[in-house]
């Protein structure tokens, strides 16, 4: 399966404009379909939170259907997300099990100083320059307690191995493609204003993100929507953190595609 060619930003778009249209609106449009994909987690996240103290209480800042809520029955987290479609599907598969909310990064209801840990996941390189990125991360720091944790997750821009083919001197603010099949189905609105799906839990179509059998027949796209990213590069995610002057860093480095960081609040 071969990628779509990537499209440079608007630079002249106001960065909540930006995440506006090429974020927030496009991840309601696509949830159901997106939320199909993300059911497996990724084995640094889950060793992270299998590695909390026992009854730690955490944020998962951006976390889409929930699919790291579940990961310990040892921990309680509450998931937030910008994307009410996302958080519709959370509530489906979960059987409104998850404890989950509607939230800006920028703008998160929890009280400062109070969570043991959080992880936000593909999701700070959403915001559409580094002053929000810092923002962003600076915010998450707000709501833990001293010696509190996060792991963050980023796209990296060193992907030569991957399909998508970025690498070093290519263009870090772009967007990426996400391909809606025509056999799949929108969230939509029902009456009462809510977004609403019949299969955020129906793993058996793919996503742009998983692999097809070679023989395996693809539907002619519906319609592509495109995505902000920021791919970062080596060391950048640590020197946002640091720029919070709010935290140390504990462990950092590289898994599928992606820069990843853990830091800790001072």
């Amino acid at each position: 399966m071969s990628a779509l060619p990537s499209l440079t930003i608007e630079k002249d778009l106001q960065p909540s404009l930006q995440e506006e249209v090429y974020v927030h609106d496009v991840y309601n449009e696509i949830a159901p379909h997106f939320s199909q994909t993300r059911y497996k987690p990724w084995p640094i996240v889950e060793t992270f939170l299998k590695n909390r103290p026992k009854y730690s209480i955490g944020l998962d800042v951006g976390c889409g259907n929930g699919k790291y809520l579940n990961v310990s029955e040892d921990l309680f987290i509450i998931g937030t997300d910008r994307s009410s479609g996302l958080i519709q599907c959370g509530q489906e598969i979960s059987k409104n099990q998850y404890n989950l909310g509607i939230a800006d990064g920028l703008s998160l209801p929890h009280p400062n100083n109070m969570f043991d840990f959080a992880i936000s996941i593909a999701v700070i390189h959403h915001f559409a320059n580094e002053n929000r990125r810092v923002q962003a991360i600076q915010h998450i720091l707000s709501k833990l307690k001293q010696k509190g944790q996060c792991l963050i997750y980023c796209w990296a821009l060193e992907q030569e191995n991957s399909r998508r083919g970025y690498k070093e001197g290519d263009e870090q603010d772009i967007l990426i493609p996400w391909v809606l099949k025509k056999n799949q189905k929108k969230a939509v609105k029902k009456g009462n204003g809510k977004l609403h799906n019949d299969n955020c839990n129906d793993r058996k179509i793919l996503g742009n993100d998983a692999k097809l059998d070679e023989d395996e027949e693809q539907d002619p796209p519906e319609e592509t929507k495109y995505r902000y990213y920021h791919l970062y590069k080596k060391g950048e995610i640590a020197e946002n953190a640091l720029a919070t002057k709010a935290c140390k860093i504990v462990d950092q480095g590289y898994e599928k595609d992606n820069w990843w960081i853990i830091i800790e609040k001072i």
